[in-house]
């Protein structure tokens, strides 16, 4: 099947150009496409693909929240929140996977008298005749038969058959990641209100948490699919992979505490009852401290180390911001020249740019500001592209290893 089955025919990589800027799976009455970050290089292979998918949505799940998440517009113009519930699509199709292709079925329990099995007791007292045996002036009761249960799969029951519609809804939609073809659509089967009745009493009801975790994915499944305005499209993913940039550089290189960092103002007004009023603080992207050093990082999901045009480089605006940063933690910490950096973060392919560049971390240049003397490290702003299939893959567990190969990215330029 691998063989006669290509998942980069499903995939394509973000240009951020003219509206292709979209990244997540997005389904439609044409099929099903998953869309990269620009930068991102694609696995050769279904096998290595499916890691890269199953990444990417990873990291959409832990640095988007639901309200950032697509929007769609329904039949009538109205704009409306979509949230499609990925995991419990692929916790269907890897239960189904798992179970060698057997749906869920209901244990029938049924009785019979036999004189051996299972036995019911409370139901042998009350329906079988036992002999009465007199021993030593003690009467006993010998039971020769008894009412013993039996266990037998029900395959008409209604849960069996929702079970099957999600199954045929999971693998329509998504099973392509794993499989090139859909089981069979049910031909019987509730509405889905009612299914949802049916599901929701089922979770009432059972202790099996391996069940509880199959009929909770289900009963997303549903009621996402209740609320839908098209039947027709779905969407998993975010139009602004801007704010995950940012995200997912913080995690990686930023301190938990950095609002400690953030430079503050306030007013000291002449007139009214308020006499002084805090302003807004400005919030720098990330502070990574590394080796007893300050690095004030400012993530840019800006497209030069993708197109290697200038037009695509930070502005003025965000090089003042960077020095005000910088300055505030100088003096905040006490910091020594030599101890303070400033860097944008871009993203870049290091398999492949127009620009000539192969490892994971590369100095592009630096951005001063010429309002200032540029004494001072931090005044000189290090501009560094990183290969961005390198950092999803690698936010968790490389976290020291990734901060020695930007750090050095950082410092080589004043070492020469």
């Amino acid at each position: 099947m691998e063989g006669d089955f290509c998942l980069k025919k499903y995939c394509h990589i973000n240009t951020n150009y003219n509206g292709d800027c979209f990244v997540g799976i997005k389904g439609d009455a044409d099929g099903v496409k998953v869309y990269f970050p620009i930068g991102y290089q694609l696995s050769e292979g279904d096998v290595e693909i499916r890691k890269d998918i199953t990444n990417l949505i990873q990291i959409l799940l832990e640095f988007t929240e639901s309200k950032e998440r697509v929007l769609e517009i329904d039949k009538l113009g109205g704009i409306k929140k979509v949230d499609f519930p990925i995991n419990s699509y692929l916790e269907i199709i890897k239960s189904f996977l798992q179970s060698n292709g057997k749906y869920y079925l209901e244990k029938e329990i049924s009785y019979e008298t036999r004189t051996k099995g299972k036995i019911a007791w409370s139901r042998t007292f009350s329906k079988q005749t036992p002999l009465i045996q007199i021993k030593n002036g003690i009467n006993s009761l010998i039971y020769t038969k008894f009412t013993v249960q039996s266990d037998s799969l029900n395959e008409k029951k209604l849960i069996t058959q929702i079970h099957k519609y999600c199954v045929y809804e999971s693998f329509k939609k998504l099973g392509w990641m794993y499989v090139s073809t859909i089981p069979d659509k049910p031909d019987l089967y509730p509405d889905i209100k009612t299914a949802i009745i049916i599901i929701n009493d089922k979770l009432s009801r059972t202790f099996n948490d391996k069940e509880k975790l199959l009929f909770r994915a289900m009963k997303n499944m549903l009621e996402y699919m209740d609320n839908r305005s098209s039947e027709k499209q779905f969407y998993f993913g975010t139009y602004h992979f801007e704010f995950v940039w940012e995200r997912l550089i913080d995690c990686i290189f930023g301190e938990k505490n950095k609002r400690e960092y953030f430079p503050r103002g306030h007013w000291n007004m002449k007139y009214g009852e308020v006499k002084n009023k805090d302003t807004v603080p400005l919030e720098p992207d990330s502070i990574m401290i590394h080796n007893n050093k300050y690095y004030i990082l400012d993530a840019k999901y800006y497209r030069y180390g993708i197109s290697g045009d200038v037009k695509h480089l930070p502005n003025m605006s965000s090089i003042n911001k960077q020095i005000t940063y910088a300055e505030y933690v100088k003096q905040l910490k006490q910091v020594p020249n030599e101890s303070l950096y400033n860097a944008f973060i871009m993203p870049y392919n290091m398999n492949k740019n127009l620009l000539g560049l192969k490892n994971v971390a590369e100095n592009i240049g630096e951005a001063i500001s010429d309002t200032r003397q540029n004494n001072m490290r931090y005044e000189h702003i290090q501009g560094i592209v990183v290969d961005i299939r390198y950092l999803m893959y690698n936010y968790i567990g490389n976290i020291t290893k990734c901060r020695d190969i930007l750090s050095e990215s950082i410092e080589n330029v004043f070492d020469k």
